[in-house]
Parts: structure tokens; sequence; C-alpha cells
């Protein structure tokens, strides 16, 4: 195996978040409510990457980058804080980086973007993609070509699915399966794309089509199947109190690929998943709430009941005997930008 390969490759679209907690409830038109939590940092395809690296995986994004503040900041927090390899990105004249204020209300939130088409596709930031041991993906209606190209030199695609504003839910976007190694929809997609009335059933099919299924459920947790072991699994969410709930779905995938390249059983692979998105919807945004090795850590050493000590026991054997420094968490606002002179 090369040592040198990315551990995870990743490209798609990236956002400046801007998350607003606290609400109680959405305004109405002509309303005006004042809340008292607010969080700011990357996401989009940045809760992927950073989810990812924070548990010690070498991570390669290729995204496009405004050339406004937005973009910089984000690039600025990708690359120096999070040390993710930007090489294969790009960053975009005149082009804005999307912007998305998510009012986070209960266990759901809603979603508000400016933003445009980037001028770079994933194909053209891709080419030829170098060797990875795994690959992160959305799959989308159109299939990529870099998708392929990734899976003939032995990249295992992990994917998972977005919402269908049509909600036509084609059935032709199953086909992209046979590229992949593992598939991770929530509930909702796996019933509406394989035509089933349970995540179970979803399951079933789904395992006909990929070497290993996910079905994740909300406070519900998840459910699993792998053909190449034969393991089935089955967990529970965690009892959390929900802060914002933007990219937990991210954090839950690059978690299980995290457990997966480390080996381990299906149930433990699940249970760290769910584990670590339960850990970060107590924090504001999707990537800089992802929990890294310190936020298990911490989590571990702090648990008390008997029986998440019993059905989380692996952990004593899987955390990193250094699980590095406390992760930074998304700021109220992002740090002013270095003054080049005196304000005109």
């Amino acid at each position: 195996m090369d040592d040198d390969r990315p551990d995870v490759l990743l490209t798609g679209l990236l956002f400046y978040d801007l998350v607003l907690t606290g609400l109680g409830k959405p305004p109405t038109p002509g309303e005006e409510i004042w809340t008292g939590g607010m969080g700011c940092g990357p996401g989009g395809i940045a809760n992927l990457a950073v989810a990812a690296a924070r548990f010690g995986l070498r991570t390669s994004l290729a995204t496009v980058f405004g050339d406004d503040f937005y973009g910089e900041y984000c690039r600025d927090v990708l690359c120096d804080q999070e040390d993710i390899d930007l090489s294969l990105s790009r960053t975009a004249d005149g082009w804005p980086t999307p912007v998305t204020v998510s009012l986070a209300t209960g266990h759901d939130r809603a979603l508000v973007t400016h933003g445009q088409e980037p001028p770079y596709s994933q194909d053209t930031l891709m080419g030829d993609p170098p060797e990875a041991r795994t690959a992160l993906v959305h799959l989308e209606a159109a299939p990529r070509e870099w998708l392929a190209k990734a899976a003939a030199n032995g990249t295992q695609i992990y994917a998972d699915v977005g919402w269908d504003p049509t909600q036509e839910w084609s059935t032709d976007l199953l086909d992209q399966l046979k590229l992949c190694h593992a598939f991770l929809p929530n509930e909702t997609e796996a019933m509406a794309y394989t035509r089933t009335d349970s995540a179970v059933a979803a399951l079933g099919t789904l395992s006909e089509l990929v070497p290993v299924a996910v079905v994740t459920r909300g406070g519900d947790g998840a459910v699993a199947a792998d053909q190449i072991t034969g393991e089935y699994a089955e967990v529970p969410a965690l009892d959390v109190d929900v802060l914002d709930a933007t990219g937990a779905g991210d954090v839950f995938g690059a978690s299980f690929v995290a457990a997966s390249l480390g080996g381990w059983p299906l149930e433990e692979r699940l249970r760290f998943a769910v584990l670590a998105a339960g850990l970060s919807v107590g924090h504001h945004g999707g990537a800089l709430a992802a929990p890294g090795w310190y936020g298990v850590d911490r989590w571990w050493r702090s648990l008390k009941d008997p029986g998440l000590r019993r059905a989380y026991g692996f952990l004593a054997d899987r955390i990193p005997a250094d699980p590095g420094p406390p992760v930074q968490h998304a700021p109220v606002t992002p740090p002013a930008p270095t003054a080049v002179g005196p304000h005109a």
C-alpha cells in the first residue's frame, strides 16, 4: 500500500455558513425574532473534510473558493487550522463564495443560500483523480466522470445522496452504485429510491446493489448490512440535546469511513458514526461541530451510564493514546481580516 495516498478524497461545493440557534420557531413574514445563539464557519463539502481530518485521516479536498472574504476565511480554516490538502482546489476570480444562513429550530433547520454555480466542475477540478484509499461523494442525477476513474484506480467509493427537489427519486441514480463500496442514505431517501416503506426494507434492496449499505434514521439511529463480512447491525441514536443538526449526516459518513479504514466490525463502525454525529449536534454548524478524537475521548472519559459504557466499551481500545488538542468550534464571528493600511 502506498502510504502517501490520501485516506479520503473529496470534491463538491463549499459554503460559508452562518447558523442561528435558539429560535424556538421559524419567523413568520413581517416578524423579527431575536436569538442568543450564533456561529459561523465553512460548510457544504467542508463538513465531510473536517470531520475526516479530525479523526487523523489524510484528507484531500477539491473545491472552489471565491476571491472574497468568505472564501479566504474558509481556505484559512481548512488549510491552516484543519490541515486539509487543498492542492486540487482553485480560487475563482470574481466569483462569490456561496453563503448559507441556517435557522435551527428543534431537531431541524431551514436554509437560505445566496450563490451561483461554480466556474469549475467537479470533473475539471479532479481531472484524473489521484489514487486514494477512499472517496466520500454525494451522488447526483448526472454521473460524474471522475467517479468512474477513481473507482478504476482502486479507490473505494463511499456515497450518499441529497434531497431530490423534483421528488421523482429516479431509480436511474442507483445505477451509479456499481461504482461504490458503500452507500449511506438517510431513511427518507432510501425508501424513496427503493420504493419501499421502511428503513429495513430499503436496506434489503440496497444490499443487493452495493457491498456495504447503511440507512441512517435520525433520532432512531441507523441500520447497516455488510455483504462482504455477512454482518448486520442496528444501533439506537444517543439521547442528546440538539442545538443544531446541520451537517450531522456528513459527520456520520466521515466517521463511518474512519472506522472502516480501521477494519472495525460493522456494529462498532455504526455505533462510532452514531456517536460522532450525536456529539456534533451540540455545537453550531457542520464542519466545526465535528468532534474528532478529542471530542470522542472527552465523551468516553466522562461517561457514567453503565449501559452505554458496555455498548461503547470498544472505544477503550480504539481511541488513540494521544487524541490531539481541543478542536476549534464555530466562532460567533470570524476573525477580522488583517489590516493593510488606514481606512479611506
